[in-house]
């Protein structure tokens, strides 16, 4: 059985562990309330299957541990999991990992950024004009779920007030790039990338031989 430390985090195995915290359920318990609660909007369990892969990795590590199965005449059985003094352990360590660490993964856009010459000026900002659109409907609806709970304590939507902060501040970036490729303040060609990649680029190097 692997120890805490040895169990890699996962930002669904964090929000598992944090409802087994509370008590013992489910799968199907456990999809409700992440929907419910709006965690559906950090994690992705729209496919069961990612939650159920997910609790039998925790069970491997000794996260997490089967309670009992439940029979019912109108349901099929249904395992009900608990979690482990190992798993209430490693979800504080995990939750202060993600707190303090950045730049853990590697999301496309930044990758897409970084190859905008691939495209003409013209093409690049019709496709950066549509995430536009698509960031200020995100943020309508972080807007719009925020205002729909105004009772509920702020401890439980700061994810929303992150989400729209990080939402408002993306989208005013993409939006002044826009507006420069617009205006011509940013632009380029394929004879200036040829030229700037000469200049640039590190010298062929030959690989001696034996």
């Amino acid at each position: 059985m692997a120890t805490p430390r040895a169990a890699q985090r996962s930002p669904l195995g964090l929000i598992v562990l944090g409802l087994l915290s509370d008590e013992p359920m489910h799968v199907y318990r456990m999809q409700k309330l992440i929907e419910q609660r709006g965690k559906d909007r950090v994690v992705n369990v729209r496919a069961r299957a990612s939650l159920y892969q997910t609790i039998e990795r925790l069970v491997r590590l000794g996260l997490v541990e089967v309670r009992e199965t439940v029979r019912t005449e109108s349901h099929p059985d249904r395992t009900v999991y608990a979690i482990t003094e190992a798993g209430r352990e490693t979800a504080k360590q995990w939750l202060r990992e993600m707190l303090r660490t950045t730049g853990g993964e590697y999301p496309e856009f930044p990758a897409a950024v970084s190859e905008l010459a691939g495209l003409t000026p013209d093409d690049a900002r019709r496709h950066l004009d549509l995430r536009a659109d698509n960031l200020t409907a995100q943020l309508a609806d972080t807007e719009a779920q925020l205002a729909a709970h105004p009772d509920l304590p702020r401890l439980f939507q700061l994810e929303e007030e992150y989400r729209r902060t990080v939402l408002a501040a993306e989208l005013a970036w993409v939006r002044a790039v826009i507006e420069d490729i617009r205006t011509g303040r940013l632009t380029w060609n394929e004879p200036w990338r040829r030229q700037v990649a000469a200049v640039f680029n590190p010298p062929n190097e030959k690989e001696n031989g034996p």
